[in-house]
C-alpha cells in the first residue's frame, strides 16, 4: 500500500488568486484611485435583491398589499414576501406572474432591475472600477 493520506480532497479554485500587493513600492507611487490597505471590497448587488426591490417598490407605489398581489399572481404570500426581500431566487415564471399582477411585463421588471444595477454599480465605482460607458443598452442573463 502507499503512504498517502486517504481521501484527501483536491481543491480547484474557480477564480484566479488575487495578485499580492507589492511591498517594495513606495506609498507615494500608489495611484490616488487605489483603495487604502484593509478597506473592504465593495459587494456586488445580487440580482435577486434588485428584482425584489423593484417588485416591492412597484407594489407599494400602487398601494397594494402583499396578499393582493400574491393572489393575483397565484403565488403564495410568504413566497412573494421572500422574493421581495431577496431571500429567494425566483424562477422566470414566478417573476413574470408577479410582474403581470402589478401591470408590468417581465421585460419591464428586468429593465428596471438593470437600471438599479447600473445605478448601484456606478455609485460604487469610485476607485475600484470605471463606470460603464458602453453604448449597449441591453440586458444579458446567463444561468
Amino acid at each position: 500500500m502507499s503512504e498517502q493520506a486517504p481521501n484527501q480532497a483536491r481543491v480547484i479554485p474557480l477564480r484566479p488568486a488575487p495578485a499580492r500587493p507589492e511591498t517594495a513600492r513606495p506609498s507615494a507611487a500608489r495611484p490616488s484611485s487605489a483603495r487604502p490597505a484593509g478597506a473592504p471590497t465593495p459587494k456586488e448587488p445580487l440580482w435577486r435583491d434588485l428584482v425584489g426591490d423593484v417588485l416591492r417598490r412597484e407594489r407599494q407605489a400602487q398601494e397594494r398589499t402583499l396578499k393582493d398581489v400574491a393572489d393575483a399572481a397565484r403565488i403564495s404570500m410568504p413566497y412573494l414576501s421572500e422574493v421581495e426581500r431577496g431571500r429567494k431566487e425566483a424562477s422566470s415564471e414566478v417573476l413574470a406572474a408577479a410582474a403581470q399582477a402589478l401591470g408590468l411585463g417581465l421585460g419591464d421588471l428586468l429593465t428596471r432591475a438593470q437600471g438599479e444595477l447600473i445605478r448601484l454599480t456606478s455609485r460604487t465605482s469610485t476607485g475600484t472600477r470605471r463606470a460603464t460607458t458602453s453604448s449597449y443598452d441591453g440586458l444579458c442573463l446567463a444561468a
